[in-house]
């Protein structure tokens, strides 16, 4: 059942007025071969292409998504869901958006009878994932739901269900695993190209602003710093070893107790692989820290910096690495709507951003009780 099915309690309560009222968002080398569209020649198309429908017009979805969809070959940007009118109307303007593929929250669920929209990207804060995610399966819609895929491992659990009972394919923005330098990173760790990785060392944080802001609230985002960019580290460690962690330590940090109140500030992690590899991370909301460093048998590599959407650098103890500067979130979309319209299978699956969250719970636990967790 989703969350729109139970009577309004005070946290939906605050997530319809935050709707209404705040901004929303969050924070392959080659772009696929276009692929045409199958399906029924009723349908309309730009170009037989995909459509995307944005929900949430926060700066992520405004400064990332929508140019990106600007670039993309196998899909567009067809639709929007926003609770604000006047974004409403700068969208249609900007990117000639039909009013009959503009949505708010109220009237999400109508999305189904609408054969322009294929693929809905739920880019809302945290704790909405899991509700929009669910509705739009059952709308029939294929969904991409931003990190992390939700607050909860039983929510991803949810979601995960919702997509397969309606026969739908579920993404988690993972937008690195299209980047080249991070791919690199993955291809010398998993084909061992300098061994065996046996310590890895990757964080990431910088220092957050408005203590207003959806990201300081636990009922929104579910988590502070670790849920926001810590999932960073955590996916860098598991795509550069092809490992899942099986323990972990934890230690929390914060030296603003009251504007970090109901979420982790700083916190620093440690985790155990299977075939016997370390690694150490630190994620933080109070300084700015972005690094991945992996150390094998017989090298090293490194990126910084290692995430942001642009501007990324790395080097082995063999040299530089020369990649070109892409926008992952075309290359992301295109793969994903590559992948609906064939039915291959895609990189970033549901199943990866559940063992994400369990990941996160395991650490909460450790920092929490000062032990060693067994991650579930």
């Amino acid at each position: 059942m989703s969350r729109s099915e139970h009577p309004a309690s005070p946290l939906v309560s605050t997530r319809r007025s935050f709707l209404k009222t705040t901004a929303l968002g969050a924070a392959a080398l080659s772009v696929p071969s276009k692929t045409l569209w199958t399906g029924s020649p009723k349908r309309r198309r730009q170009d037989d292409r995909l459509g995307y429908a944005l929900v949430g017009l926060g700066n992520y979805a405004t400064y990332q998504l929508a140019p990106a969809l600007q670039e993309t070959s196998n899909c567009y940007l067809a639709g929007i869901v926003t609770g604000t009118p006047e974004k409403a109307e700068r969208w249609k303007e900007q990117y000639g958006i039909p009013d009959s593929n503009i949505y708010n929250y109220e009237n999400y669920d109508e999305i189904a009878d609408n054969p322009d929209i294929d693929i809905v990207y739920v880019v809302l804060p945290n704790s909405m994932h899991a509700e929009y995610t669910i509705r739009a399966a059952r709308a029939g819609k294929h969904v991409m739901t931003e990190k992390p895929m939700a607050v909860s491992a039983a929510e991803c659990e949810a979601m995960i269900a919702a997509c397969e009972e309606a026969n739908v394919k579920l993404g988690v923005g993972y937008r690195l695993h299209h980047e080249p330098f991070n791919r690199e990173v993955k291809r010398i760790g998993q084909d061992k190209v300098f061994g065996d990785i046996k310590f890895l060392e990757t964080g990431f944080g910088f220092r957050i602003g408005n203590p207003d802001q959806w990201r300081l609230k636990h009922e929104l985002a579910g988590g502070g710093a670790m849920m926001d960019v810590g999932i960073y580290a955590i996916q860098a460690a598991r795509y550069t070893t092809g490992e899942e962690p099986i323990s972990v330590t934890a230690q929390e940090i914060k030296t603003d107790p009251v504007k970090f109140a109901t979420v982790d500030e700083t916190m620093f992690w440690q985790m155990e692989f299977p075939s016997g590899a370390i690694s150490s991370h630190t994620t933080s909301y109070a300084s700015r820290v972005e690094r991945l460093f992996a150390s094998a048998e017989r090298g090293w590599v490194e990126l910084s910096p290692a995430y942001s959407y642009g501007g990324l650098s790395g080097k082995t103890h063999e040299g530089p690495l020369n990649f070109p500067q892409v926008r992952e979130q075309a290359l992301h979309m295109d793969h994903f709507a590559d992948c609906v319209a064939t039915g291959r299978p895609h990189i970033t699956t549901g199943e990866m951003g559940l063992q994400d969250m369990k990941i996160i719970e395991a650490i909460y636990q450790a920092a929490a009780t000062g032990t060693r967790v067994v991650v579930g």
